[in-house]
């Protein structure tokens, strides 16, 4: 089974795409906390972050360097910058759920299955939204603005996804391989798996081929591509590993320290 370099090409910007939309997302955060990162160190802190998920199990392993050097460069508190990160995380998973029901009701196509689904996003919504109003009321101006980029990355990666289809030259209107690789992506993020979902991820495009009679070599060759344009995408990171991405933010330390000490 031959790629289509070009396709794969595509793919991997749609990719790195995805990614400059979570960092924007996740920069919402930190506005919420009054820690003011501008965009593009932000963007290298992000990659950086990226680059140490390649290594450390699950897909949150990065989240936690990254409040780890935050604190470390501005004291910022442990508690509000990981509840930033944290609420970055679900508010991504809450998208992925979103645009994962919206598949599940092409692909299955049952009244009873439609439902659930239904319910379950909306579910979703309200609880994550009670949660934040109620107990992290800081994010709540976010709240909006995080779910609608939210949507925005998960929708990059699906088109990621159709032009790895399409450089295998599988017919892009079977959706059953778009509703497998979202239910990979919401499995990846637990802490089971190496770096970058790698094992869990083809794991579940294998059985998930089985369960929709589709061939699970195929599928395992469209997760692995998946994670040759992770890497590909976040190797970039290992500079910001021997260049702080933060320091020329030094002289800005007690302005926003003070911030977030008033916060």
């Amino acid at each position: 089974m031959r790629a289509k370099p070009l396709f794969l090409i595509i793919a991997l910007l749609f990719f790195i795409l995805s990614k400059f939309l979570s960092a924007i997302r996740l920069n919402i955060y930190f506005r919420n906390i009054g820690l003011q990162l501008p965009a593009w160190k932000n963007i290298k802190l992000y990659w950086l972050g990226m680059f140490y998920n390649l290594f450390l199990p699950g897909a949150i392993s990065g989240d936690a360097y990254k409040v780890v050097l935050l604190n470390r460069k501005y004291s910022a508190p442990y508690k509000k910058t990981s509840a930033a990160v944290l609420l970055d995380r679900f508010s991504g998973v809450l998208a992925l759920a979103i645009i994962l029901s919206i598949y599940g009701i092409v692909v299955f196509k049952e009244p009873l299955y439609d439902g659930v689904l239904i319910i379950g996003a909306l579910l979703g919504i309200s609880i994550f939204y009670f949660v934040i109003r109620y107990f992290l009321k800081d994010f709540l101006p976010g709240f909006l603005p995080t779910l609608l980029w939210g949507l925005a990355v998960q929708a990059s990666q699906v088109v990621c996804i159709y032009f790895i289809l399409g450089s295998l030259n599988i017919p892009i209107m079977m959706h059953e391989w778009i509703f497998i690789f979202l239910c990979s992506a919401v499995i990846s993020v637990l802490p089971v798996s190496l770096g970058g979902g790698l094992g869990t991820r083809e794991f579940v495009f294998a059985e998930g081929a089985r369960f929709f009679h589709l061939d699970p070599q195929t599928g395992v060759v469209i997760s692995l591509l998946f994670y040759l344009i992770t890497v590909a995408g976040s190797v970039g990171g290992l500079y910001f590993n021997f260049h702080d991405p933060l320091r020329d933010q030094e002289r800005k330390r007690s302005t926003i320290q003070t911030a977030l000490e008033q916060k």
